[in-house]
């Protein structure tokens, strides 16, 4: 979390100074300052702003404070992130980390936005913060769609009309702004996630399971119907091919909603879209005294930290979130050198991480 807050702290104050909040030469808050504005402690702070003068973007002077270094070169571009579920979900942090590790990052800087403070009102935040990028006339912005409600289908088009609109460049992170397969005008980096999870299901039936069902959240993003459909291809190039498809959408909390699909379908594995889901889905199988994976097998997509340390180690797909990122950026870079470049879509392949949810692994 140290390590986390620190970054913060240094991409906020970079993005301050390439913004032009604060000019050359110009007194920067006092560390006292920043220790109740980010909620750290002073060596959190300290570590960041001695980063800042490593890199010769701040002077620190013995008494006074620390100033903006009037020899600071401010002709790189300043990016906006425009992340929704930045702070909530390791996948995104390890992808902006990427972004900020590639190798022509240090000639510019990010903003840091927080969009989702509320559930409810995070479609309102996401377009005040698009309407915030616009008005600091951003080089650019990295941004991933909205999911998970009603509202966010029009919300994402309303935002991506808008930097359309200002002629300011969008490269879309992990899912388009239109339902699977459509396609947006944007450019994405993301995971090929239709042949992944082709792979996950393939798995699956290679570890005997002989009724597979995908489970997914209602309002799901685009990845999670090109999941589906690997999902249903993998059924129809195997043994399984007579089977029927089994989907399910809806809470993976709620007992008696996935004891009627248990009761009604018998499966004896289930494919999640995503590891959250995986994790809430095994809970309330244990607690209605299915074992795993002796009675049901069970896998996600994103290997995020807590997939190994569920009361079953979790069987997942690795997303390799950084490359995202670094291709993320020369992506953006790219377009911005040549805007009459077709819209691209850069497709990552994941690493199958095998553990006891399925039958083998540690």
């Amino acid at each position: 979390m140290a390590e986390h807050k620190y970054q913060e702290i240094l991409k906020k104050i970079q993005g301050e100074i390439n913004a032009g909040k604060y000019k050359a030469g110009q007194r920067l808050p006092s560390e006292s300052e920043l220790v109740r504005r980010h909620g750290v402690s002073r060596m959190t702070v300290f570590r960041a702003m001695q980063e800042l003068q490593n890199q010769g973007a701040v002077v620190r002077r013995a008494g006074s404070g620390s100033y903006v270094s009037s020899h600071l070169n401010t002709s790189g571009h300043v990016f906006g992130l425009l992340i929704p579920e930045l702070g909530q979900t390791e996948i995104f942090e390890n992808i902006c980390g990427g972004i900020m590790e590639g190798p022509r990052a240090s000639q510019h800087s990010l903003l840091w936005g927080n969009t989702a403070p509320t559930e409810n009102k995070k479609e309102e935040i996401a377009e005040q913060l698009c309407r915030q990028y616009i008005d600091r006339r951003v080089s650019g912005v990295f941004f991933a769609p909205l999911e998970f409600s009603p509202q966010c289908y029009h919300s994402n088009l309303r935002i991506a009309a808008a930097f359309r609109k200002a002629k300011i460049p969008v490269v879309l992170l992990d899912r388009c702004i239109e339902p699977y397969p459509l396609r947006s005008g944007f450019d994405l980096v993301g995971i090929d996630n239709r042949r992944t999870s082709y792979l996950s299901t393939m798995h699956l039936i290679r570890a005997g399971s002989k009724r597979i069902a995908f489970f997914a959240r209602p309002y799901s993003a685009a990845t999670v119907d090109a999941r589906i459909a690997g999902y249903k291809e993998a059924l129809l190039a195997s043994p399984l091919r007579a089977s029927k498809p089994l989907i399910y959408v809806g809470d993976a909390t709620d007992d008696s909603y996935v004891k009627s699909l248990l009761r009604r379908d018998r499966p004896d594995a289930v494919l999640c879209a995503n590891d959250h889901t995986a994790g809430n889905l095994m809970h309330t199988l244990l607690a209605i005294g299915r074992r795993i994976p002796e009675d049901i097998k069970m896998m996600g997509f994103d290997d995020v930290k807590y997939a190994r340390i569920l009361p079953v180690p979790l069987t997942t797909q690795h997303q390799p979130c950084r490359d995202i990122g670094q291709l993320a950026l020369a992506v953006m870079l790219d377009r911005m050198q040549t805007p009459d470049l077709p819209p691209r879509d850069v497709l990552l392949g994941c690493h199958l991480v095998i553990r006891k949810s399925t039958g083998s692994g540690r």
